[in-house]
């Protein structure tokens, strides 16, 4: 335990870096709750990382970093990157600012534009709302390895929930659709993130998302 404490906040447990939130503007007007996300994953995440190992610490920071996008909306405030420099991008695609992502969601710019997805008509609370509504125990995340790094990171990741709401007007399956991913992150000394490129298929997700069932009438 000591020698958690010893690391860097954001490199630290979630729950951790939640209870840290002086001033912070949420989003939302309070800190997230993810008790429920908690109990989920305690009993279907494949990996369970060594304590102060790279794979937690990987772990760890993603997941930050991931709470921070999703309900911080001032990014000088993130503690998970290097908010002048911090570029993100997905499938070598445009590289997007912190700013950019507190403004339209991550959705929105790791799927963009699409058959089955148009992230130019979407803003962040609307398809927060239609992913929530598919995946209503959510969507989940887990590291499962490192493979290089640092200052260079390189990890395996997945993404899964089960398919239980709408999707637009598609019928759920009730199937757990999961995601596949790698993604290259440039992280400094102190362990903060400036630059994450991603690498997974979205189509495939998107494609599970609308197979199936016929659209719903009205």
């Amino acid at each position: 335990m000591s020698e958690t404490k010893q690391l860097p906040l954001q490199v630290q447990d979630r729950e951790e870096v939640l209870k840290n939130d002086e001033g912070v503007e949420w989003r939302d007007g309070e800190r997230p709750d993810y008790s429920r996300t908690n109990t989920f994953l305690a009993k279907e995440r494949q990996c369970n990382h060594a304590e102060g190992s790279l794979n937690q610490i990987a772990h760890n920071l993603v997941r930050t970093f991931e709470m921070e996008a999703s309900f911080k909306t001032n990014t000088q405030q993130w503690i998970s990157i290097v908010t002048d420099k911090f570029r993100m991008s997905t499938n070598g695609g445009k590289s997007y600012t912190a700013q950019e992502v507190v403004d339209q969601g991550t959705y929105n710019l790791f799927l963009e534009d699409s058959a089955y997805y148009r992230a130019s008509d979407e803003t962040f609370d609307s398809s927060y709302n239609l992913f929530h509504t598919a995946f209503p125990d959510g969507f989940h995340w887990e590291l499962m390895e490192v493979l290089a790094g640092p200052p260079n990171v390189i990890f395996k990741w997945r993404h899964w929930g089960t398919f239980a709401g709408n999707y637009k007007e598609y019928q759920p399956t009730g199937e757990t659709i999961e995601v596949i991913g790698l993604s290259l992150a440039k992280v400094t000394d102190d362990l903060k993130i400036e630059s994450v490129e991603h690498f997974f298929d979205t189509n495939q997700f998107l494609t599970k998302l609308t197979a199936g069932e016929c659209p719903v009438s009205h």
